[in-house]
């Protein structure tokens, strides 16, 4: 009875010890990220511009968001191929900015003698973008659904040339 006992106390020992030790590791590397419980932020003094005791409307935070009725979403009929719309070519110590929009979003390249930069790419609402760039070409891909949007910036055989391809 007195050896069952002694390996029952071990065995909880141990046990609580490796739990413990468990515990101990995973509370180590959680602290600090989003599994903390969010700080509290101060109430403002009731002159400072916050509405009085007797006014109901609720005051804003930045936990809630205002009520609005979601947006309709209205069908767009699918174009064969994109329509860039190049602005007008504007002279920079780089060479020409250009700018071409697509259903996906916006791209603006800085086309030079012998390379190209891109200035800046956003996508339209709804679309995901992903950028490329390597010594003789940028690429520019949106992506929604099944339908992918790409324009390219290339220079590696020839002076800077934009392409665009849709899949």
């Amino acid at each position: 009875m007195r050896r069952g006992l002694v390996h029952a106390l071990a065995w909880s020992l141990a046990t609580g010890a490796a739990v413990t030790l468990s515990w101990w590791g995973v509370h180590t590397v959680m602290a600090g990220t989003a599994y903390d419980p969010p700080l509290a932020l101060p109430i403002p003094a009731a002159n400072s511009g916050s509405p009085s005791a007797g006014d109901p409307s609720p005051v804003a935070s930045s936990t809630t968001r205002p009520r609005t009725q979601p947006p309709t979403r209205k069908p767009t009929p699918k174009k064969p191929r994109p329509t860039p719309t190049p602005t007008k070519p504007q002279p920079t110590p780089e060479g020409e900015v250009k700018s071409y929009t697509l259903d996906g979003g916006r791209v603006v390249f800085a086309l030079g003698d012998t390379s190209a930069e891109l200035v800046s790419a956003i996508p339209s609402a709804g679309w995901q973008m992903q950028v490329w760039k390597q010594p003789t070409w940028i690429r520019v891909t949106f992506t929604r659904d099944a339908r992918e949007l790409s324009v390219f910036a290339v220079w590696h055989d020839s002076a800077p040339r934009v392409e665009l391809d849709e899949r």
